[in-house]
Formats: structure tokens, sequence, C-alpha cells
């Protein structure tokens, strides 16, 4: 019985011992750190040269130890100890004054330490989170300072500590106190929180007013901040870290993040900043050149090749890739408040007083901006919002003169601007447009304009058992009432496959094959040179033909097109068909494809390429059908291409030795030869434009195959 009690004593002397002595030693610490301001007469000593950081890592130990001894949960002497006497706010306080030197960099590591080693839940402490809040101020706007590696990592921390438990951000951000619906200013304050100030929009829940201009930091400010730092290893995890922040999936955190933080306003105020940092000398050529950004390798583009300006577009849309994967890891609340904010300050507020300048050279730097951020955006939320920001939301059929949307109208003007440059810039936009996968892009600049199949001539049916019904001599105006098209030409000059009745027309591949030998058979014989060039031949444009098709068939996957055209039984055009501002100003151009500049016409054919790669069966149908009825007053693709060949035949007849200067002109193209001027230049490389179109045509056909379903 004795030597059992005995035992029982002997057991609780050893469970109480290192308790106290844990304690002791604790406290002991701690007064040598508060000691050594009564004591120390040299201020010029660094922290690191005293003996607070090996204490700071002895109570951290402690701590540590404690709470490996004791049960789950449960907050032992020294972490009771912490908290009741205030520690982290002195050691706060310590650190704001940053004496000794470098003691705020012993204050960040001890409170990343304190809050990433310990398990026991500290956050939602008074005495916890409003030292860090009084910690975070400290940091954010002053880039380039000596804790930028500590304040990451303690950023880190609490970022991590937020992803596990998504309900310490209001903590972090806001305060217990505002929960139980307190203004933040009414937070019992301790001698070192004088004169603090709360951060903004977070007086109330919700906040009455927006944030005013003024931002105290808090977390966000400081993550923001370090995010933007000359140190790529620190913003690089600043980065990370906010991707972790705004990726939270509880609703009230997210909305909560949106609420009591600017958030938004910083990074799209950065955004904005960065794209007026651009020299407004920087050729377009060069933004249109570089390389999508991407934000995880920071600093890589500027490095790659150098010309005035390449450092700043570098961090423009390095910058804008990150909001571009924000967006994309955000919760739906926070995705919705930065595309809002993006929208309002960047595209309206920068980008458009830009894109409606005069001056030429204004237009198409700020041409080429637009068109990089259409290229860099991926995110379908802020996708969506510059899609309609550009083109407004309309989908019903065009009227002619008609502007619902003024800065759409005036960026497809300017594919037909008397700046051949402007032009061009203006190409490469909507054709980098048609590459982005969102359905509206299509439909707004197209797709409306033929969903009643407007283009094509009503008539009665043709009935089989009849036969065949006479040939209508209306039924091929669109060439042999043509002026262009007489009966002289050579017998090497124009053919063309035998236009067949309606209804009449070959199915499965035989129809395939007319049609591709329609566009293929398109350019007389005269006027063809590819085949003199020894180039990779037919196969090659097929090749590119797959890829662009398969690219196209892709994004239009989720879209829910048809397979087959709407039966012509149930469209009912209310007006006289329109093909709509954007594709009269394509075909207008088209047909003036022997008199412009060869940049600007691979240009053109290139939208039409991608416009007739989509495997909607109406665009199908309107662009790559060669035997189309047309409606009276109605082109199509193929009738603009057959006007152009008609004036074709006409010119090369008038220009002496033809095909000997066409021949030169494309091994000039080709670099074969040196190029020298010659009259008529820019009618030859027209027409080797118009060759190279054809077979483009004829081979995207090949790749799509025949329309499903009746016509």
């Amino acid at each position: 019985m004795l030597s059992r009690l005995g035992a029982l004593l002997q057991q609780a002397v050893e469970t109480r011992e290192p308790s106290v002595d844990l304690l002791e030693a604790f406290t002991e610490h701690w007064k040598g750190i508060t000691g050594y301001y009564l004591e120390a007469t040299d201020e010029s000593v660094p922290a690191r040269q005293t003996d607070i950081p090996w204490r700071l890592k002895q109570m951290l130990d402690i701590l540590v130890y404690e709470e490996k001894q004791r049960p789950a949960g449960e907050a032992g002497p020294c972490l009771e100890y912490l908290l009741q006497h205030k520690v982290l706010e002195t050691l706060g306080t310590l650190g704001k004054a940053e004496y000794p030197p470098g003691m705020r960099q012993q204050v960040l590591l001890f409170f990343s330490r304190v809050l990433g080693q310990v398990q026991h839940p500290l956050l939602h402490y008074l005495n916890v989170h409003r030292p860090v809040q009084k910690l975070l101020q400290l940091s954010g706007d002053r880039l380039g300072s000596g804790t930028e590696k500590e304040e990451v990592q303690f950023t880190a921390v609490l970022c991590t500590k937020i992803k596990q438990d998504p309900t310490l951000l209001a903590y972090i951000l806001e305060g217990k106190s505002i929960l139980n619906g307190r203004r933040g200013q009414e937070l019992p304050a301790s001698p070192v929180e004088e004169g603090a100030e709360h951060p903004p929009g977070t007086a109330a829940y919700p906040p009455p007013e927006p944030s005013p201009p003024r931002r105290d930091s808090n977390l966000v400010t400081s993550l923001v901040g370090l995010c933007k730092s000359k140190k790529s290893r620190v913003a690089l995890k600043a980065q990370e870290n906010l991707l972790l922040l705004v990726g939270l999936a509880q609703e009230a955190a997210a909305a909560c993040l949106v609420r009591s933080s600017a958030l938004c306003q910083l990074l799209t105020e950065h955004l904005c900043d960065l794209y007026s940092a651009v020299p407004a000398c920087t050729d377009p050529a060069d933004i249109l050149a570089l390389e999508r950004a991407s934000w995880r390798s920071q600093g890589d583009a500027a490095s790659d090749g150098v010309f005035p300006g390449k450092e700043s577009l570098a961090a423009f849309f390095s910058w804008l890739d990150y909001l571009d994967e924000l967006v994309m890891g955000a919760h739906l609340v926070v995705a919705d408040a930065i595309t809002e904010a993006v929208e309002e300050k960047f595209f309206q507020g920068i980008l458009q007083p830009q894109l409606l300048q005069m001056s030429e050279l204004a237009v198409l730097s700020a041409t080429a901006m637009l068109t990089g951020t259409v290229r860099q955006i991926r995110a379908p939320p802020l996708l969506h919002r510059l899609v309609l920001f550009l083109l407004g939301p309309d989908r019903q059929p065009e009227t002619p003169g008609d502007t619902p949307h003024p800065l759409r109208t005036h960026l497809i003007d300017r594919c037909n601007h008397l700046s051949d440059e402007i032009s061009l810039a203006s190409l490469r936009l909507f054709e980098e447009l048609l590459r982005k996968p969102h359905e509206h892009v299509v439909h707004n600049l197209a797709l409306r304009n033929l969903e009643a199949r407007g283009y094509l001539q009503r008539g009665p049916p043709v009935h089989d058992e009849r036969g065949p019904p006479d040939p209508d001599p209306d039924e091929d105006g669109d060439l042999e009432e043509d002026p262009y098209f007489t009966d002289g030409f050579p017998d090497a000059g124009f053919r063309m496959a035998k236009k067949p009745l309606p209804g009449s027309a070959p199915s499965g591949k035989g129809q395939v094959s007319e049609v591709v030998s329609s566009f293929l058979c398109l350019v007389p014989e005269e006027a063809k040179t590819s085949s003199c060039m020894e180039e990779g031949g037919y196969d090659t444009y097929v090749h590119d033909a797959l890829g662009m098709v398969q690219a196209c068939r892709a994004s239009a996957a989720p879209w829910g097109w048809p397979p087959a055209p709407r039966p012509l039984d149930t469209c009912h055009p209310e007006v006289t068909f329109y093909e709509g501002h954007f594709l009269k100003v394509l075909f207008d151009r088209m047909t003036r494809i022997l008199d412009q500049p060869y940049s600007l016409n691979l240009q053109v054919t290139s939208v039409l390429s991608r416009l007739a790669a989509f495997p909607h069966p109406h665009l199908h149908e309107y662009l790559l059908d060669p035997y189309l009825n047309l409606a009276p007053g109605c082109r199509s693709l193929f009738s603009v291409l057959v006007r152009v060949i008609g004036d074709l035949m006409q010119r090369l007849q008038r220009v002496p030795h033809f095909r000997a200067k066409l021949l030169l002109v494309r091994q000039q193209l080709m670099g074969l030869v040196p190029g020298e001027q010659m009259d008529h230049t820019m009618l030859f490389k027209g027409v080797v434009v118009l060759e190279e179109f054809c077979k483009e045509l004829a081979a995207i056909a090949l790749v799509k195959g025949p329309p499903e379903g009746p016509p």
C-alpha cells in the first residue's frame, strides 16, 4: 500500500515539475528580452548580435515542447502566459520601433514560427489576431525593405491557416468584435495600439458605403505589396499565397474577402499602373511579337531580346496573366468582384479612351495592346466581360446602319480604314477574338445574321419524279451575266465545275469533292504559280486546315450548335438579308484583293478561313458552298471570289508577260530571288494570295466533310 502511494506521489512529481520548470524558463527568457531595453546603452547594436534571437528561439521551443506533453487541444501554462501577458502585442510594438536595429525581422520570424509550429488554435484570440493585424500594418508598401523575405513567410503561414479554417479570415481582416456587430474602432485598444486605424470597409458588417481612398495595411494589402517586389522569389511566393486566399471554398469567407479588403481595387490599380508605364513609343509590331506571358516565369520574357519598352510590356502582361489565373482559381464571389473591377477600371477607364483616339500612332499602339490583352486572357468570367465590352450583348440580326454598340462599330470600321496599318491591326484583333473559346464572338460577328438563311433564294421544291427541270437562265447569273465573264478566255484559262441544279447535287464524298474542285479550279491556270515552286503541295494545306478545324471544333463543342442547317420551311426572314457589318467589311476587302498590300490580304483571308473552319452548318453553307442558289442582291464568299476572278481575267490580258512577272514575284515572296520593284507588283501579290486562299478553303471543306442532314 505504501509502495503504491509512493509511486503515485513520484508520478505526480514527475508530471508537475517539468511544467513548473518550463514556465519558469519561459518567463525568464521573456524577462531577459524586456530587460535588454532597460540595460542596453548602445542603440546601434543590431538585434542579431544580442541574445534576443536566442531567447525567442528558446521561448518557441518551450511552447512546442509543452504542447507535445499535454493532451491535444489543451493550452499549457506557457501558452497561457503568452496570451495573458500580451507577449505578442509587446513584441509587435518592439518590431514597429525597429529597436534594436533588425528587431522587426526577429519579430516576424517569431510570429511565423509560433503560428506555424504551435498546433493549438491561436488566431481567434484577441491577443493574437490583434498583434497580427498590427504587424501586417508595418508591411506592404515599403518595396525593397530588408524584411520582405520574413514578411512573405509570415503571410504564407497566415494563408495556410486560413486555408485550413476559412473562418479565421474574419479575425485577421476585421477582428472578432465585428462578427458580434461592433465597429472595428470599438475594439479595446492596448497602449501600443493607440492611434492605429482599422482597415477601411470594416466599420460595419456589411459596410454602409464603399471604402475610402485611404487603406490601412492588412493581409491583402501586404500580399499585393509583396507581389510587386523586385525580388522574383518574394513576388512569386506572395502571388502563390494570394491564390491560396482567393480560392477559399467557403462563401462567407469569400464575401468577407471582397467586402472587408481592397483586394479588387488594389489588383486593378496595379494593372492600370503597369499599362500606363508602357512607353508610348513602343513599336506595335514589338507588342504583337511578344510571346504570351506567364506570371510564374517573371523576368524571363524581358530578358529574351531587347527593344524599347519590353520590360514594361512583360511586367504588364505578366500581371494580367496573374489576374487571369486568380479569376480562374477564385471563389465565384471573388472572381465576379475582380472581373467587375477590371472591366470598370481597366476596360472602360483605360482601354476605351485609348481605342477612341484619333492619332494614327495612338490607335495602332492601343489596338496592339488590346490584341495582346485578348490573347492573354483565358479565365471565362474575365473573357466574358472583355467580349461584351468589345462587341456588346446584341444577338439579334443586324440592320444596315444600326450602331447599338459604338465601340464594336468603331473597331469593325477600322478593318476598312484608309490607313492600311490600322486596317491590318484591327483585323489581327478580330482574328485573335475568333480564337477565343467564347460563343458570343462568332454569333455576334456573323451567325446572328445567318440564322434565318435569308441569303437563299426561296422557290418551289424540285420533284424528283418529274426529272430535272430546264435550266433557269437566271440561275447562273453571278457567272453568265457578269460582264467580266466573256467567251474570249484562252483555252488554258478559267475553268469551273458546272453548277448542279438545286436538289440534284451529289451527296457524301462526291459532294465534298465537287466543292473542293470548285475552289481549286477557281483560279485560272495561267494565274497559278504554286505548282512551279516545288512547295510542300496540297497536303500542307490539308494539314494546316486540320489543325484549325480541330481547334474550332474543340472550342465550339460546349456551345450546342445544331449538326444540320435550319429547315427552310421554319426560316422566315423578316427583312432583306444583310450579311452584317463584319462580314460586309471582309467581303468588301476581298473584292479589292488585287489592289491591296500583301500583308493586308493575308490577314483578311486568315480571318475568313478561321470563320469558315467553325462547325456551324450555316457558316459552312454560307462560306464554303459554291452551289448556293443566292437570293437577289445577296452574295456569298464564293460569289465574291468569282467576281474577283472575273476582274483578274480582264487584267491579266492587259499586262504584258503576265505569267513571267507573276512567277518572279512569287519567287521574291519566297525569298528565292532578291526583291525589286516592278509595275503591277501589288496585283501579282494579290493573285498569289488569291490562289493560296482558294487552296485553304478547299482544304477546310475537305477536312470538314459534307454537312449533316438535308439542306
